[in-house]
């Protein structure tokens, strides 16, 4: 017993100075490789290490299986190391990819919970950037994250913890004679070679970049001063991360190199396997030679299954021109559309958005779970400017926002695909005898999350975006019940610092501001009212035109304001378990943004300001709330105004508006 146990004790302490002096090389990859793999990673008959298989929004793997010693103890600093490895990204299309690939030391092999797209398959939207994390990552991204602050979609970067790059620069190589910097596109389906090495004296981290026929550089890409000993763990894993997005793309690794405590061995780059093509291939001269024989067959076939293809064609054409090829990785085949809701089924129907019914369905090939909206594609614009702005929106990426995968067009219809939302729209949960109550930390978290998505489109995107429909029904929660903002089926683009043209009058009464009204023109102040009424209508959970009540709801809470008692105007379903101060704020903020003038309602900054704190509230004082006479149950008309709209919304709003100005006083 005794000497089983000596040999135990002598193959542990063996083990733990092979992990400390680890050394290992992989010229190509045999399907024997010592790896552990995940998600969609494999090996392919070539020797290729893929990480993802071309199929969209996935993710892979691939880890060195057993653990590595990258420090003595948790107090002591970390050693040095280095790595080499070539890959190589392939795209469908040649300017765009489903996002880049990652070097990643971590302390569990495969990261679990990791999402795919801009989040690598290395982080979620939870633990994105939390010290706990205790990893760093080297990526080499193909696709802009703007949550993430990227430079472009072309970059190498460090990652600590979290997928905002600690530095980054565009992708290239500084060459030895002159040190030119040359750039290097990573989707370019070539292969290259990145270097990256850690200096655990000097605290030093450098990662250079080249094309495999050039040597190592003697000038690193990037090179940052910091010490990884309080980032990594004892024992960590090291490999790779990489993850699809709507572009099939194909991230592969052909050969990797790896020592703690000394320089990695140089990969044998003829040894390297081929990197594969995407696209159609070449007619091979058997395939040419034989194509009469083929003709013959194929006719004879057609000819006999000719009414069953033609049916089948009636039943999934789609209109398709030239131009739209543009758009090609945002557009998604009517068939895989069909199948994922199974034709449409009435079962499936999960609610009517503006402008059409709305499905759910489950993408064939990659399982991911959709919304399908049909709508009809009539509109004033012309179609080409109408799917270029749908795929303008459909590059918006903000985790308070939901997701525009892409669209489809079919006959007399336009379908829009997005992220499926399970706990579907926010007014079902405030309106008409609800069966689940949201606490009132659920509501302020969903709307502290709507403004946060709305200050992204209004000022932190590349475009102003004007979304004007902002409701609760176009609130719609997620699986953990954040509020996400969507249907952007009226939204409106134009370019920072430049006056939106839209003159057209668009959304819901109730949410509508005065002045759009009058002109039709929608501005950043039109969607900050309707958000005003959407806060009232969280708080209170009445909706913003009550006809039955002959109520308007900012009206019905100023007349709470005036006596001293705007706490009284909440939602009686919250019951006792609420922040008073909280919901105080809320009430005051909303009536501060439905002021009538629209320069005198805060921007979406400070109004996120406000809810975080950060910012005090303005003296309602200095507002002016069109709600002086709050009586309506004497107006006559009010109901038949209500159903008038859109025919009479200018009445409807002149009549809104002429309630006379009021100057609040402020201590109430």
């Amino acid at each position: 017993m005794l000497s089983k146990l000596s040999i135990l004790l002598v193959s542990h302490i063996t083990l733990v100075a092979v992990a400390q002096d680890l050394s290992f090389i992989y010229n190509g990859f045999k399907s024997s490789a010592n790896l552990s793999l995940d998600g969609v990673a494999s090996f392919t008959s070539s020797g290729l290490l893929m990480l993802t298989n071309g199929t969209k929004v996935e993710q892979g793997h691939a880890f060195y299986p057993n653990p590595v010693t990258f420090k003595n103890s948790s107090n002591s600093s970390a050693f040095s190391f280095s790595t080499s490895f070539v890959f190589g990204i392939v795209s469908e299309f040649r300017n765009l990819a489903g996002h880049g690939l990652a070097f990643v030391i971590a302390p569990t092999r495969g990261l679990p919970g990791s999402l795919p797209s801009q989040y690598l398959g290395l982080f979620n939207e939870t633990n994105n950037g939390k010290d706990t994390n205790h990893v760093f990552a080297v990526e080499l991204d193909t696709a802009v994250g703007r949550e993430f602050n990227d430079i472009n979609n072309n970059h190498v970067g460090f990652d600590i913890n979290g997928l905002r790059s600690v530095k980054s620069t565009p992708a290239g190589y500084y060459g030895d004679q002159g040190g030119k910097f040359t750039n290097l596109t990573l989707i370019s389906g070539k292969p290259m070679q990145v270097w990256v090495d850690y200096d655990g004296i000097r605290k030093q981290i450098n990662a250079t970049l080249a094309p495999v026929h050039v040597d190592k550089p003697t000038r690193p890409l990037l090179s940052l001063d910091y010490d990884l000993s309080p980032i990594l763990s004892d024992t960590s894993y090291l490999g790779f991360s990489s993850a699809s997005g709507p572009v099939e793309t194909l991230q592969c690794i052909l050969g990797w190199s790896f020592k703690m405590k000394g320089q990695a061995q140089a990969l044998e780059i003829s040894q390297l396997p081929k990197l594969p093509r995407m696209g159609p291939k070449k007619a091979s001269k058997l395939l040419t030679i034989g194509i009469p024989v083929i003709s013959v067959i194929l006719v004879i076939v057609a000819a006999s299954g000719v009414v069953y293809f033609i049916r089948r064609k009636r039943k999934f054409a789609e209109e398709v021109e030239n131009w739209e090829l543009d758009y090609g990785p945002h557009r998604f085949k009517y068939k895989d559309l069909y199948i994922a809701t199974k034709g449409f089924r009435e079962k499936e129907l999960i609610g009517f958005g503006g402008f059409g019914r709305v499905y759910k369905g489950v993408l064939p090939k990659s399982k991911v779970e959709i919304a399908v909206k049909r709508v009809s594609h009539e509109s004033r614009q012309g179609m080409k400017e109408f799917v270029a702005e749908v795929v303008s929106i459909g590059r918006l990426r903000h985790r308070n926002l939901v997701s525009l995968l892409g669209y489809c067009r079919r006959k007399g219809e336009l379908l829009l695909v997005y992220d499926y939302m399970p706990n579907g729209s926010l007014d079902k949960y405030l309106h008409d005898q609800p069966k689940t109550t949201l606490t009132w930390n659920q509501r302020f978290r969903v709307i502290k999350g709507v403004a946060s998505g709305l200050l992204y489109l209004h000022e932190e995107w590349e475009q102003v975006v004007i979304h004007r429909d902002v409701k609760a029904s176009n609130v719609l929660l997620d699986g953990e019940l954040n509020g996400r903002l969507g249907d952007f089926s009226l939204a409106r683009l134009y370019n920072h610092g430049t006056d939106p043209q839209t003159t057209r009058i668009a959304g819901t009464v109730g949410y509508l501001a005065p002045e759009h009204a009058r002109t039709g023109k929608a501005t950043t102040r039109t969607d900050i009212y309707a958000f005003g009424a959407f806060l009232l209508e969280v708080a209170c959970g009445r909706r913003p035109v009550d006809a039955n009540q002959d109520t308007i709801l900012v009206d019905w809470v100023f007349s709470h304001w005036l006596r001293g008692a705007v706490l009284d105007a909440k939602d009686p379903n919250l019951g006792t378990d609420y922040v008073a101060e909280e919901v105080e704020l809320v009430l005051k903020l909303g009536l501060v943004c439905s002021h009538s003038e629209p320069e005198a309602r805060p921007s979406m900054r400070q109004v996120a300001q406000i809810l975080e704190g950060d910012n005090p509230l303005p003296e309602i004082s200095s507002f002016a709330i069109s709600a002086s006479d709050v009586t309506l149950r004497n107006r006559e008309g009010f109901s038949d105004l209500v159903l008038s709209y859109p025919s009479s919304v200018n009445k409807a709003f002149s009549y809104t508006s002429s309630i006379a100005d009021a100057q609040l006083s402020g201590g109430r």
